[in-house]
């Protein structure tokens, strides 16, 4: 049987394209399209008629009383993620949140919603394959190149900065760190932010500019060396694979997982 998947954030870019990659997997089944910007546009109009009389609707909770649902994904936004999950949940649905901007106290209200009402979720930063092993790679470098930047680089309508993979990563590296990075000397800034900003000890720099889609460099400096770790996504497509591996495996676990990292490594 298909695994039945209901899409928040169906009618945005992100939304759209999940949406078309879902339809055409024989492995899965939309079942039910939520998005408030786009309630009665037929899926089929975006996704193909595989989508058969699918329409977006615009009220989750009605949507789960009136539709068979496995596993909910969404892409909405990070405002609404908890007030999404927590409607899953409470109907005993899994859930997946793909929302960029998540904030530790909406992560720690979805992690409190998993556990209250024992439902599997998982907050996913970036779903592509690439972006987890770029992560994983920097944590194995921060254990010997203490000394790292990271330059993250998106399309102009990405609202966060920086991006939720840039601070996953940075946090990352903070706990991989065996040495203490090299104290710089105090710095003269003649433009304010331009040495952008700092988590975790660790300073991270934002673009967004038209023509991008998804990017991040991660530099690490040594003596008489450097080492950069860069993944781009130029396309949406690159996300897919790590949907679909989401959407399969979310039910299986337990609490809430944040990374992709977590299935892809253990």
């Amino acid at each position: 049987m298909p695994i039945k998947v209901a899409v928040v954030g169906a009618n945005g870019r992100m939304g759209r394209a999940i949406s078309s990659a879902l339809v055409a997997d024989p492995e899965f089944q939309l079942t039910l399209a939520i998005d408030k910007t786009g309630s009665g546009v037929p899926v089929r109009s975006f996704a193909g008629d595989a989508a058969g009389d699918l329409v977006i609707g615009d009220r989750i909770g009605d949507g789960f009383d009136h539709a068979e649902v496995d596993v909910m994904l969404d892409m909405s936004h990070h405002s609404a993620a908890p007030a999404h999950a927590e409607s899953a949940a409470k109907r005993g649905k899994p859930f997946v949140i793909g929302c960029t901007g998540m904030h530790s106290e909406a992560i720690s209200s979805v992690r409190s919603i998993c556990r209250e009402y024992n439902v599997p979720g998982m907050i996913i930063p970036n779903f592509a394959i690439g972006a987890v092993l770029m992560m994983k790679f920097s944590e194995m470098a921060a254990a010997w190149m203490p000394d790292v930047e990271i330059i993250e680089l998106h399309h102009e309508k990405k609202e966060d900065a920086p991006s939720g993979t840039a601070l996953l990563t940075a946090e990352r590296i903070a706990d991989a760190r065996t040495q203490e990075p090299t104290k710089l000397p105090v710095e003269h800034i003649k433009v304010p932010g331009v040495r952008g900003g700092v988590t975790e000890r660790v300073r991270i720099h934002s673009v967004r500019l038209p023509g991008l889609l998804a990017h991040q460099q991660v530099m690490f400096g040594a003596s008489g060396e450097t080492l950069t770790i860069t993944h781009d996504s130029l396309d949406r497509s690159s996300f897919m694979t790590g949907v679909k591996l989401s959407l399969r495996r979310v039910p299986e676990l337990t609490g809430l997982t944040v990374g992709l990292d977590k299935i892809l490594f253990g």
